[in-house]
């Protein structure tokens, strides 16, 4: 066992802050001062901090029923009270495995064993947990099959494993996840409140008829069925497969004659490599569709060079200027081919009176010439 978890285990606090204690020099074990991190600690070595020796606690796994109103947290900055208020003080050291949140209540297990931990919580080994659900109003069961798919939640993807109908508002829901807050965050995706949550079971561990607060030692038989319950589901259920990459097939685009050709049931096409043409083929090709053909898909079309309309000869005779109408048109008088300004029949231009000058607003501001 490692010198920091030694001393987490003999109850001097969490694993960083005894390495404070080993890097200081306050350990020693059997009277030599210790000051490295990866120093390991047989059963026959006594070790002291100061003058205190110290012993490993023995391993104690408890199953507690945590009331409404606690945290399961080891100190609260508010001053809450939290699970470890329940439990006597001459207790070595716990942390719990998994955790409710301050409104829920129900089974509970504590340890200071870190491999049963590890065994119930990590995500390979999912030991069933059963709830009892309390909703704000009656509950359509025709949703369950989404909550047996799954929802998508911003911890993940939710999902349970059986729902039962208890009442019209109450819900027995079964999971083999531990996501924050997931049995509330699913049925408030689908328009529901929870009212009341509690936890009855743990694997094959019940909640009796334990009043709340209370807790008792779990068995090394119960331990180890509840072992037994992860390891055999993580035998029996496949393992899910992480995100794997799948490479992108290159961009490939077969010719025409080839996309439509039929290759017998069972024979794998070629593939040509990036930057190289598919092989010619001797199967019989499919003739190509009528809309193709319409189109000059196969048709040999004839290749017409671009007159400009002023060379045409349908336009040269008969053109008064540069721009004409029609071939044979007339010549359109001193206007042209700008009709637009002819003036309009009716509106003579009239003449400026010869005695009268023309008036010259801004005659004051003009330069004056020299005389």
């Amino acid at each position: 066992m490692r010198l920091n978890r030694f001393l987490a285990s003999a109850g001097l606090g969490s694993r960083r802050s005894c390495e404070e204690l080993i890097r200081t020099g306050q350990v020693t074990i059997n009277g030599v001062q210790c000051e490295n991190l990866a120093t390991t600690v047989e059963p026959s070595d006594v070790v002291k901090v100061g003058q205190r020796v110290l012993k490993s606690a023995a391993p104690m796994t408890l199953l507690l029923h945590k009331p409404p109103g606690y945290l399961c947290t080891a100190s609260d900055t508010h001053d809450r009270q939290t699970i470890f208020d329940l439990l006597p003080t001459h207790f070595p050291r716990l942390f719990h495995v998994g955790r409710l949140d301050r409104d829920s209540e129900g089974l509970l297990l504590m340890t200071n064993d870190g491999d049963l931990a590890l065994k119930l919580t990590h995500p390979r080994y999912k030991v069933e947990k059963e709830y009892e659900v309390v909703l704000n109003k009656p509950f359509d069961f025709e949703l369950t099959a989404k909550l047996l798919h799954g929802i998508s939640l911003e911890e993940g993807w939710a999902k349970a494993e059986e729902v039962h109908k208890l009442g019209p508002n109450k819900v027995k829901v079964i999971l083999r996840q531990g996501l924050k807050r997931q049995i509330r965050k699913m049925f408030y995706a689908l328009g529901y409140e929870v009212e009341k949550l509690v936890r009855v079971r743990i694997g094959k561990l019940q909640i009796g008829d334990m009043p709340a607060g209370s807790f008792r030692a779990l068995t090394q038989k119960e331990i180890e069925g509840l072992v037994a319950e992860g390891a055999a589901y993580a035998a029996s259920a496949p393992e899910e497969p992480a995100h794997t990459h799948r490479p992108r097939r290159p961009a490939y685009r077969p010719p025409y004659r080839q996309a439509f050709s039929k290759r017998p049931a069972g024979e794998e096409a070629p593939r040509p490599a990036r930057g190289e043409e598919a092989a010619p083929s001797d199967r019989p090709r499919r003739p190509a569709p009528a809309k193709f053909r319409a189109r000059g898909g196969h048709a040999a079309v004839e290749e017409i060079s671009f007159v400009p309309r002023a060379s045409r000869p349908e336009n040269r005779e008969g053109r008064p200027g540069k721009f004409s109408a029609r071939p044979g048109a007339k010549p359109a008088g001193k206007f042209g081919a700008k009709p637009w300004l002819r003036p309009k029949p009716g509106k003579a231009k009239q003449a400026k009176p010869a005695g009268k000058p023309a008036p010259r607003p801004f005659a004051k501001f003009e330069r004056r010439r020299p005389e």
